[in-house]
């Protein structure tokens, strides 16, 4: 195999969290939201209960700033701008990282690990290692919590006794903080009962498909039953993260499809036009409009998960925003990194739903992110077996959909981010902040007094090689490590902040 050299930007991300974790109990109240725990943690400064790290880029709420942080317990217990040791006895333990940048770790709220049922797809333990990737320094990872999506396990987490199952499927295995979203079906949608035991169980909030979600016990829901969800959601606080789009059929569409072929990128992306996503999001902001301070569904709060289309949908969220609805919307490095015109025929690790658009989207698409009309990013971690990928076969259509991405979120979105104008400071409030924020998780996705020590450490401006030996902790790593290769990403990057796609 032919030695690739990537110039990628090393995050030694060694995550100094001393994380707090707890194990999901029946007796949680339903304001907290647990995350699993994990006694493996292999954290290099773990040893060490009381400690100070040093940096001249601390990112901070307030700005960058050059100081310390002072940890104990897991906790931040003090952030000092500039830096003194008087004061400080010989017996603490001090770290200083010079001008590396120290940063809240990543939260990416948008992961399928497949556990329990499909181990053969992910799992915890390959997965959680893969979002850390620390154990060997490398510099990829940096996301220090994950929430898992209630689908691709089987059975799909839509009741607290599957949930319970998730749990015990997930102890002892996970190398990272780990909250879990619960499933809207049909099923469970008129029944108050199920949706409060599973809220009260735990989860951080539900999700929704208003399409096929290819599983066969997630069926996909009205907006009838959106509503009847956020009702229950409204008493909680907490959202519902919906894949929207609604199949819309278009003799136009049929046309190009016939033409191109199965293994033909375009005929994959004429099949789901950017008019799905635009109709289930119309939809979606018939309703929002309740959620407003005084309306019947005040407290709920609705996420558009992985934006692809960046006019007419986009419109539609930033005038419900302005509106004061309770809305937000995430897109992924994926639709940020590559465009439908450099997909080749019959590589099918590029299928996603929404599919990649062209180029000129992807520049909107950034353009949103820069100008925060998208509030956060995640990286849709979709992972299924190679033969569902058809990779011989090369059929658009008929291949499972889904990217591979969770050990690159941070890298790949500086990478390309700072090309764009991206800040760290930016880049902090759409992995960190923002993602916190939607799941409910306040100790968490800043460096402030009070919160979680949960820290990546990384040198923006620093390349290395990659080549094809690098470690892959993801258990089907062809994703977007060879993605990026086969489209020569390697060799256009000057500054690269993560290893494949």
């Amino acid at each position: 195999m032919e030695h690739f050299v990537w110039r990628v930007l090393p995050l030694l991300t060694i995550l100094i969290s001393l994380v707090v974790f707890f194990y999901l109990q029946d007796s949680y109240r339903a304001h907290l939201h647990p995350l699993v725990k994990f006694p493996r943690n292999k954290c290099s400064l773990l040893p060490h209960r009381h400690f100070w790290i040093t940096s001249k880029r601390i990112v901070t709420p307030q700005g960058i700033i050059s100081g310390s942080v002072e940890i104990n317990e897991g906790k931040i217990i003090s952030v000092i701008e500039g830096y003194s040791k008087q004061g400080k006895s010989k017996q603490e333990k001090i770290i200083d990282y010079g001008d590396a940048v120290v940063m809240p770790g990543l939260i990416d709220v948008h992961v399928h690990l497949d556990e329990p049922g499909r181990t053969a797809w992910e799992g915890f333990d390959t997965g959680t290692r893969a979002a850390s990737a620390d154990l060997l320094q490398l510099s990829t990872g940096g996301v220090t919590t994950v929430v898992d999506m209630p689908l691709n396990n089987h059975p799909t987490t839509v009741s607290k006794e599957t949930l319970k199952l998730k749990l015990e499927a997930a102890e002892n295995k996970i190398y990272v903080d780990v909250g879990f979203w619960g499933g809207l079906i049909p099923e469970n949608a008129h029944n108050t009962s199920i949706l409060e035991g599973l809220l009260s169980a735990g989860v951080l909030g539900l999700k929704s498909f208003m399409c096929s979600s290819g599983i066969s016990d997630f069926p996909l829901t009205t907006i009838h039953h959106i509503k009847e969800g956020l009702s229950v959601l409204a008493k909680y606080r907490r959202p519902l993260l919906v894949h929207s789009e609604i199949q819309q059929h278009s003799k136009k569409h049929l046309e190009l499809n016939d033409k191109g072929g199965p293994r033909a990128y375009l005929t994959y992306l004429h099949t789901r036009p950017p008019s799905w996503e635009e109709a289930a999001i119309k939809e979606l902001v018939g309703v929002t409009k309740d959620t407003r301070k005084g309306g019947p569904l005040e407290g709920a709060h609705v996420h558009i998960v992985h934006l692809s289309d960046s006019s007419a949908s986009l419109d539609l969220i930033k005038e419900a925003k302005s509106r004061g609805d309770s809305i937000s919307v995430e897109t992924c490095p994926h639709y940020l990194a590559f465009s439908s015109e450099e997909i080749p025929n019959g590589d099918t690790r590029f299928k996603c739903s929404p599919p990649i658009r062209d180029a000129y989207n992807r520049e909107k698409l950034w353009g949103a992110v820069l100008e925060g009309h998208i509030d956060l990013l995640s990286s849709d971690h979709s992972p299924t077996v190679p033969q569902l990928k058809l990779l011989e076969e090369g059929d658009f259509l008929k291949a499972w959909g889904g990217v591979t991405s969770l050990q690159f979120d941070l890298p790949v979105t500086w990478s390309y981010g700072k090309k764009h104008g991206l800040t760290l400071e930016q880049l902090s409030l759409l992995w960190s902040k923002k993602p916190a924020t939607l799941a409910g998780l306040e100790s968490k996705g800043a460096i402030a007094v009070g919160n979680h020590a949960d820290i990546v450490v990384w040198k923006p401006e620093v390349e290395f090689d990659l080549n094809e030996d690098y470690p892959v902790f993801l258990k089907h790593p062809a994703g977007f490590f060879q993605m990026l290769v086969s489209l020569g990403h390697n060799k256009r990057w000057e500054v690269a902040a993560g290893i494949g796609h």
